[in-house]
């Protein structure tokens, strides 16, 4: 019996714009976004759950400075 689950990945407008100035910004952190995004959807459970008014999503670390959060 195969339980392995397929995950998908909707990005909202505004965040699409936000990719949109990085890819013309910096190519590095934005190929950097891209591979946590598919270990997100390979794994989604493995990020931190966040808390409080935040209950339900996760998040997970870009490099140093940069912390995408997910549901």
């Amino acid at each position: 019996m195969d339980c392995e689950q397929e995950y998908g990945l909707e990005i909202s407008d505004e965040a699409n714009k936000k990719f949109e100035k990085l890819k013309k910004k910096s190519k590095k952190q934005l190929a950097a976004i891209n591979k946590k995004v598919q270990q997100i959807l390979e794994t989604p459970y493995r990020f931190k759950p966040l808390r409080g008014d935040m209950f339900g999503a996760r998040r997970v670390h870009i490099d140093k400075s940069f912390v995408l959060t997910y549901e």
